[in-house]
Formats: C-alpha cells, sequence, structure tokens
C-alpha cells in the first residue's frame, strides 16, 4: 500500500523563477483539498490536481501533468503530432471512466522534444497545447516545475500518480498514487548495466527490493516532490524493466534538463519553475558497481504500474562506502 512519508533528513530550499511575481509563493503546486487517503493506494479526489489522462480514439493511453492553464506535459513516447485530432485530454479526476469534476480538451498542437530517442527514450518528453484554457479550482491546479539547478539525491521521498496496470494487468478506475524513493544515476547505471543506458537526462525512483512502481499506462505522468506544502515535479514516467522489480527502478525524464526548451515553447502563461535542493550529502557519489550474483526473490505487492517495454537483464552486484561504514547493495534482473 502507498504509505506517506516526508522528507526525512533533507532540508529543502525553494525559490521560485517567474517573471511578474509578487508573493514568495508560487501559484503552482498546490492542493486545495487536504484530505489525502494515508495508507491507501486510492487517491483523494483533488489531492493531485495537475493529473492529465490523455484518451487517444476514446480509449485511455497515458498521464501527464497540467503546467499552465492551456499546457499539458507528456512523455514523447505517448504520442506525436499524427495523433492531433485523435486524442483528447481530461483534467480533474479522480475517477477514469465517470467524474463530475472532470474537464476535456481537444488539441491545438503536440511539441516533442526535437532530440527524443525511439531506441533509447532519451529526451522523452512532450508538451501538449490544449484547443483552450482550463479554469482552475479545487480539482484542477498547475503542478511547479523543477528548475535547471534543483537536485535530486539518492533516497529522497517522491510520489507517482497514475492510472496505470496495477500490477494485475486491469486499469484501476480511482487515481493511484504510490510513495518512492529517488535512486541516484551511480547506483541505477550499476542496476541498468547491462540494458538501457541511463542518461543525464533520467531520473531513477523505486524501492531495491520493488514492490512499488509506476507500469503501462502511467507513462507521460508526473513525478512529484513536497515541500513547504507545494508540489514540485520534477519526473516524467518514461519506461522500466518490467514493473516493481527488485533492483530495477522506473526512469523518469528528468524535467530540470528542459527548463530552457519548455519555456521557449509554452505560449501564453508562463509555467513556473521552482529549485528544488535537499540538504547533507548525496550518498550516492560514494557508490561503486561490481558484478556478483545478488538473490533471486523478491516480494511484490506492487501498487500500479509505469511504462515497461524493456528485456530483462544481467544480474549486478555493487558496493557503496561511506566513512567507515560498508553497505552492500544488490541488483538482478
Amino acid at each position: 500500500m502507498a504509505l506517506q512519508q516526508s522528507v526525512c533528513g533533507f532540508t529543502v530550499m525553494i525559490f521560485l523563477l517567474c517573471t511578474g511575481c509578487h508573493s514568495q509563493r508560487p501559484a503552482c503546486g498546490r492542493v486545495l483539498i487536504n484530505s489525502r487517503i494515508v495508507g491507501g493506494q486510492d487517491a483523494s479526489a483533488g489531492m493531485w490536481p495537475w493529473q492529465a489522462v490523455l484518451l487517444q480514439n476514446g480509449e485511455f493511453s497515458c498521464g501527464g501533468s497540467l503546467i499552465t492553464d492551456q499546457w499539458v506535459l507528456t512523455a514523447a513516447h505517448c504520442l506525436s503530432i499524427l495523433d492531433l485530432n485523435s486524442t483528447i485530454v481530461q483534467l480533474g479526476a479522480q475517477n477514469r471512466s465517470s467524474d463530475p469534476n472532470a474537464v476535456s480538451r481537444t488539441l491545438e498542437d503536440i511539441v516533442c522534444h526535437p532530440e527524443y530517442d525511439t531506441q533509447t527514450l532519451d529526451n522523452d518528453i512532450c508538451l501538449i497545447k490544449l484547443s483552450a484554457p482550463v479554469e482552475f479550482n479545487s480539482y484542477i491546479q498547475p503542478v511547479c516545475l523543477a528548475s535547471q539547478d534543483s537536485a535530486f539525491h539518492d533516497g529522497t521521498s517522491s510520489w507517482v500518480t497514475g492510472f496505470g496496470d496495477n500490477g494485475f494487468g486491469s486499469l484501476p478506475e480511482i487515481l493511484q498514487e504510490v510513495n518512492v524513493p529517488i535512486v541516484g544515476p551511480n547506483r541505477c547505471r550499476c542496476y541498468y548495466k547491462d540494458g538501457n543506458e541511463i542518461t543525464d537526462n533520467m531520473l531513477c525512483a523505486g524501492l531495491e527490493n520493488g514492490g512499488k512502481d509506476s507500469c503501462q499506462g502511467d507513462s507521460g505522468g508526473p513525478l512529484v516532490f513536497e515541500s513547504s506544502s507545494i508540489w514540485i515535479q520534477g519526473g516524467v514516467v518514461s519506461f522500466g524493466a518490467g514493473c516493481a522489480q527488485a533492483y530495477k527502478p522506473g526512469i523518469y525524464a528528468k524535467v530540470s534538463n528542459y527548463q530552457d526548451w519548455i519555456s521557449n515553447t509554452v505560449t501564453g502563461t508562463e509555467p513556473s519553475f521552482v529549485t528544488y535542493l535537499p540538504g547533507g550529502e548525496d550518498m550516492d557519489q560514494y557508490f561503486m558497481c561490481s558484478t556478483m550474483v545478488p538473490p533471486t526473490t523478491t516480494d511484490d505487492d506492487t501498487l500500479f504500474g509505469g511504462a515497461g517495454h524493456l528485456s530483462h537483464f544481467t544480474h549486478i552486484f555493487s558496493l557503496s562506502v561511506l566513512a567507515l561504514l560498508l553497505h552492500v547493495f544488490v541488483g538482478r534482473m
């Protein structure tokens, strides 16, 4: 089950990076309804008001996040300009099939990153312009975006939301939420040593022993961090080796690397970028990877799935040394 956790051990600083602002508190990333179900997998109505749903030819396809009143952020592998006339974006929905708070929009434009690589899934990020702006309310709000100066240390708490596969081959009717820690790039590259390259444009998140992850259908959805009741999107659900497997964290497009591209692409109201800086040392810098065979068992109580499309990989083993302590990390398929 999804358990809400604080960002323990981290001091987070946020800075508003927008023009024409008259307040220290950004007008993004705010939840106006405070009724989260702690310990449950169902998200409460209004708890993730930036969550978007993409429907292609009337069928659920991907997730996304509202970043202004007329622009949605999603993954490039979810759609292309060819899907312009067959895609509808739904906002404000907690129930995928029927929700009185849901608002739908057709599309005016689809702009995916020009350097998106369909083979490696590098730069897996896309912007969607809605046919008309939406009005903000308790169920529809834009999320803040992590600025280019942000940092995401190993172990930092994050949340992923979506309507994707629940791990049992079916799509839930109610929006799902799951709490997962960031996996540092050194550790993540070790876990994916014989699979897809983990580039600097990617973030990794998941439990070492698996069991919580995003899955098929959650693609394009947001990975967010909380700071002083402000929610900041740091990742876009991209891919993974299956769903919720041990030593195979989910992979996300790193939003902070695309601040200039997003700002130059979005028209009308500007998106709000916020700098997210965890305090203290990043343990990932001490991580070292080697090659011993790890255990092959894992407990899997997946809440909902991520966009996993990779084949199985070779087992890996890794060591991390900090001060005089020895930490053993193991990786497997």
